[in-house]
């Protein structure tokens, strides 16, 4: 088949397959059966030049075309939730740095997110909208613009982004649900803690929570916040009595699932290009 016009593969198989499902045309992909110019290509959103030629090989001849038909895809080092033109939006997994800091980490998730972008397109760049803290996994947003990265970051400025957490706590708190508001003060050595609030170098920190489901010994608490304090979320639980599980640094007594329990499991937001808005979630990776 012959490609009429620039576009994704999956869409190109869509078309040379129009009564086969998305999920079969995908396993298809997987299996290596799907060649564009007699290279094997696993990726559905590959870009597909006009003048192409696609095929699909039988099942038994699907790694035999030829050496490069071989060569295996690295794997995909980023969990992509999301990705158009403007923006893509990525489930941080814990424990990796969002992004370097100034002992200029070779690691990150920006570095990954930059290194997929430009295995397509060399002059491709992943613009730093936010950050989470590097214990703390879920819903990262990259821009993909610079126009794009200063109307996202306008939005996190003006409190119009809405993002919601979970966390795993010791313990149970009295109330079913609460707001936490204080102001925190970071040391030079990057101690987070909270201080009264004349103090002129404090930064307001303001999070609303809800348990959502507990035990004797821990509850999973949905968190929305209104600021976005390194550790507020942390710090602010620690000071209620019930620090996140796993959070040594504020109190937690213990680690018993290997990684501090907070997850950034969703963000809505105005899309940079469109005006419309966008909600994307990631699944939660712990539960009580």
């Amino acid at each position: 088949m012959r490609i009429e016009s620039e576009m994704e593969l999956i869409e190109a198989l869509s078309l040379r397959f129009p009564k086969s499902s998305k999920n079969t045309l995908r396993k298809m992909l997987t299996a290596g059966r799907v060649t564009v110019d007699e290279v094997v290509l696993h990726k559905a959103k590959t870009i597909i030049k006009p003048g192409s030629i696609l095929k699909v090989l039988e099942k038994e001849t699907a790694v035999k075309l030829n050496p490069q038909s071989q060569v295996l895809e690295k794997p995909l080092r980023i969990k992509i939730l999301f990705e158009d033109d403007h923006i893509i939006v990525v489930n941080k997994q814990a424990g990796l740095l969002s992004v370097s800091t100034d002992k200029l980490e070779p690691d990150t998730l920006h570095s990954r997110v930059v290194e997929y972008l430009q295995k397509r397109n060399k002059k491709s760049w992943a613009f730093i909208v936010h950050r989470l803290d590097r214990e703390t996994s879920g819903v990262m947003i990259f821009a993909k613009h610079k126009q794009h990265k200063e109307y996202l970051q306008e939005q996190f400025s003006n409190r119009s982004v809405h993002r919601n957490y979970h966390a795993l706590v010791e313990g149970k708190p009295e109330e079913s649900s609460g707001t936490i508001r204080e102001w925190l003060l970071e040391d030079k050595f990057l101690n987070i803690r909270s201080v009264s609030k004349t103090n002129p170098k404090s930064k307001l920190a303001i999070t609303h929570w809800t348990i959502e489901d507990s035990d004797d010994i821990a509850s999973l608490i949905s968190l929305s916040i209104e600021t976005g304090r390194r550790h507020q979320i942390r710090v602010g639980l620690a000071n209620i009595g019930h620090p996140v599980i796993g959070d040594n640094l504020h109190g937690a007594s213990g680690n018993p699932i290997g990684r501090i329990a907070l997850h950034a499991s969703s963000i809505e937001f105005l899309h940079p290009q469109t005006d419309d808005p966008v909600r994307f979630e990631a699944p939660l990776p712990f539960g009580p």
